[in-house]
């Protein structure tokens, strides 16, 4: 494992409490920040929480909600002073299936998570980054967001919706000393695998070259950097991760 440094950084990651998200908390950890893990599942929480090492604070929030979200950047505050980078990542998949077919439900709770819940996590953390002149926002995309998946329809439109936001806001925010940034990953092999159908899943590993899924310490080892002042000339940015997949 590369050495990066994040002592004396503070970092938020939303859906912190499994998959892509752990194993994120766990790297910028490892490179010596201070974590506020942020997610819905209390009992996740408690397993992750107990599992990581350093300093780190599990917060149950939801979100799809302004007003968890708010106290969720307040609580973080005012446990660590500071937040310096951002990492959203929490998301579902939503049904498989054609948009002939598609619930409304389903495609408003898709975007509710996957696309308003970043825009609240990102708005909310922007006060504190500003008055520091610093901060590294992570949005977790898709490569789904370049391609549009069949029967993926509001998980694609949604991780497009990402990108679009990503780019938007670090347009913004060019001229500060805030990166926003995001990546596209392909399929990578996590608790979300349960809410796709076997078809859906071989569709996915047929598109990458690489013939395999990602792994999560793969996608992790790219946020981690982009959350590090390292990275200081890439903002609005699109790194892919998907094995080959990606054209563009």
């Amino acid at each position: 494992m590369n050495q990066l440094d994040m002592r004396g950084r503070t970092a938020v990651v939303t859906g912190g409490a499994a998959g892509i998200g752990l194993a994120i908390a766990q790297r910028l950890a490892a490179s010596g920040a201070r974590l506020a893990l942020w997610d819905r599942d209390r009992g996740a929480l408690d397993t992750a929480s107990g599992a990581l090492a350093g300093d780190h604070r599990a917060v149950v929030v939801d979100v799809t909600s302004e007003t968890d979200v708010a106290a969720a950047t307040d609580a973080t505050l005012a446990q660590f002073g500071r937040i310096d980078a951002l990492v959203c990542s929490a998301g579902i998949t939503g049904p498989n299936l054609p948009v002939a077919d598609y619930p409304l439900a389903d495609w408003q709770q898709v975007m509710d998570i996957n696309l308003n819940g970043v825009f609240l996590c990102n708005r909310a953390v922007l006060p504190a980054m500003r008055a520091a002149d610093y901060g590294r926002i992570v949005n977790i995309a898709s490569i789904a967001g370049k391609e549009g998946n069949p029967n993926a329809s509001a998980y694609s439109a949604s991780k497009a919706a990402v990108i679009a936001l990503t780019k938007s806001l670090g347009k913004e925010l060019a001229k500060t000393g805030i990166r926003v940034n995001c990546v596209t990953p392909a399929a990578v092999r996590t608790g979300m695998f349960s809410q796709m159908t076997q078809a859906h899943i071989d569709f996915m590993l047929s598109k990458i070259p690489m013939g395999r899924f990602g792994l999560v310490e793969e996608i992790a080892a790219m946020v981690a950097w982009l959350a590090t002042e390292e990275c200081s000339f890439s903002t609005g940015a699109v790194f892919d991760l998907s094995g080959g997949r990606a054209v563009y």
